[in-house]
């Protein structure tokens, strides 16, 4: 049986997030413990023996940004062996859009910390049988809150920013968006250009921001738009 009372809150200072615990059927369990990787001292800490100070934190995990382990709290994850393991900002804003999208809850980017392990280093951490992946913590700002949603967004491939040369005559957009429209992609903005030096007399360049259902669907609509004819620069990543 998972106990999570016997784990510490991310919310106290000085302990890594503890939100992996995976558990066998012999009811013996072991825990991974789940770092930001822009504030994450816990690594070179147990690798030097002893803590170590950050010189620097950055991150959206402001709950577990904490430059400097306590010497109490080291000496227990030292003991135990206990393995750390960090996630990337992307990681942190697709896990706490998963929980909001496919969870319905509310939590704030450390929270989500175990689920961000879940979504992208799962194969690495060798899990079996049942997993909890603790969720601790909801406290965030609304304005924080959507500007990490846009970041999950962006993360998962669900925006994607293209330029794309047409034919500067009637007509050209309007193909350019039945294409888009026929592959499911929604338009969020248009830009006109025809000042860029690349540009022949005849031609005109459009950016697009567009809103895609994914990282697949993503790849259909760019395939769409080859397909066409169209020559397209991704803006974005």
């Amino acid at each position: 049986m998972l106990q999570p009372s016997s784990f510490r809150p991310a919310a106290e200072a000085s302990w890594p997030e503890l939100p992996l615990r995976h558990t066998s059927w012999r009811h013996t369990s072991r825990s991974s413990e789940v770092q930001a990787a822009n504030a994450a001292a816990w690594p070179a800490s147990l690798a030097a023996g002893h803590p170590v100070r950050l010189e620097s934190t950055s991150t959206m995990a402001d709950g577990i940004a904490v430059a400097l382990p306590g010497a109490i709290p080291f000496a227990h994850v030292h003991a135990f062996g206990t393995s750390i393991q960090t996630v990337s900002e992307e990681a942190l804003s697709r896990a706490l859009l998963l929980c909001m999208e496919r969870v319905k809850l509310i939590v704030e980017p450390a929270g989500a910390a175990a689920v961000a392990a879940l979504l992208t280093r799962a194969p690495e951490l060798g899990l079996h049988g049942p997993v909890c992946a603790v969720l601790s913590g909801g406290n965030i700002d609304p304005l924080v809150l959507t500007h990490v949603i846009t970041h999950g967004l962006r993360a998962a491939g669900r925006y994607l920013a293209v330029e794309v040369t047409i034919p500067d005559r009637p007509g050209g957009l309007s193909r350019l968006l039945d294409v888009l429209g026929a592959s499911g992609a929604s338009v969020l903005d248009v830009v006109h250009s025809r000042t860029a030096r690349k540009l022949a007399l005849d031609e005109v360049e459009v950016r697009l921001t567009l809103e895609t259902r994914g990282q697949a669907h993503r790849e259909e609509v760019l395939a769409a738009l080859a397909g066409a004819g169209f020559v397209v620069s991704v803006e974005d990543n």
